[in-house]
C-alpha cells in the first residue's frame, strides 16, 4: 500500500490493481482494512480505528482512492462527491484500430462522449445504446489523445457522470475498449490481470482546511505506461 497524501481528516493511497477498496462477497481483504492497519500501527491507536470510503475504483483498476479519517470529513467528502466538487482524472490505454473512433493525432482536443447505460447486475456489466432504454441512466465522459504509439493510445478521461463501469463500457462501445479488459472486448488479458486504466489525477477543496487539495498517482510499473507517458507534451488542463 502506497499512501500518496495524508493529514488529520483524510488519506488518499494508490491502490494496485486486483484490490478491492472494500469487502465484498469474495472475502478478500480489502484495501479500507490495509489502512486502517497503516494507521493504526503509525498512530498507535488502541481502539479502532475509523475510516470512511467515500468512492470505489474497479478491482483491475489502479490508482487514487480517497478516504475520510474523520465523520466531519466523511460527511462533507460524500456531498463533494455527489455534487462533482471532487475533480478526477483518468488515463486509458486503447488499441489503434481501422474500427476505432480514437484514430486522431496526439493532443487533439476534447471529444465528449453520451450514451445510455444499463447495468446488468449478474453479469457485473453495463451496456451502451445511442438512446434512452428502460432502466438506462444517462453517461458523459470527456476525452483526449495525449500520446501515440505504434498500436496504442493514451488518452486522459475526465468523468461528467459517475455510472457503473462507465469509462470501459463507453470507450468500447466506441471500438476501443481498454487494454487489457477481457469484459469489455479487449483480445487479451494484461499479464498480471490488471486493465490499463489508472484513477491519475484528483483535485479539490479541502473539506475541513478548505485549501486546495492536488495528488497525481504514479505510473504502473509498465514499459508501455512509460513509453506512452514519455511522449506527453500537451499542458494537463482539464476541459
Amino acid at each position: 500500500m502506497e499512501v500518496v497524501y495524508e493529514d488529520n481528516h483524510i488519506i488518499i493511497v494508490n491502490k494496485r490493481s486486483g484490490e478491492i477498496v472494500q469487502g465484498d462477497k469474495t472475502g478478500d481483504r480489502p484495501l479500507s482494512d490495509l489502512v486502517k492497519d497503516y494507521l493504526k500501527e503509525k498512530y498507535q491507536k488502541p481502539g479502532a480505528v475509523f475510516l470512511g470510503v467515500v468512492h470505489r475504483l474497479d478491482r483491475p483498476v489502479s490508482g487514487l482512492v480517497v478516504f475520510a479519517r474523520t465523520s466531519k470529513a466523511l460527511t462533507r467528502l460524500n456531498k463533494m462527491f455527489a455534487e462533482g466538487e471532487v475533480h478526477k482524472t483518468y488515463w486509458a490505454i486503447v488499441k489503434r484500430g481501422e474500427r476505432s473512433e480514437v484514430r486522431g493525432k496526439r493532443n487533439e482536443e476534447w471529444q465528449t462522449l453520451e450514451h445510455w447505460l444499463v447495468r446488468n447486475e449478474k453479469q457485473n456489466k453495463s451496456y451502451a445504446y445511442d438512446s434512452e432504454k428502460p432502466n438506462a441512466k444517462k453517461a458523459i465522459l470527456r476525452y483526449r489523445i495525449i500520446s501515440q504509439g505504434d498500436n496504442y493510445s493514451l488518452l486522459e478521461v475526465n468523468l461528467m457522470t459517475g455510472r457503473h463501469h462507465q469509462i470501459r463500457c463507453q470507450l468500447a462501445k466506441i471500438g476501443c475498449p481498454i487494454k487489457g479488459d477481457l469484459k469489455y472486448g479487449a483480445p487479451r488479458s494484461n499479464p498480471d490481470g490488471s486493465i490499463s486504466l489508472l484513477s491519475r489525477r484528483a483535485e479539490f477543496i479541502h473539506p475541513v482546511s478548505k485549501e486546495r487539495i492536488t495528488v497525481e498517482a504514479p505510473l504502473p510499473d509498465d514499459p508501455l505506461w512509460q513509453a506512452l507517458a514519455g511522449n506527453i507534451k500537451t499542458p494537463r488542463t482539464s476541459p
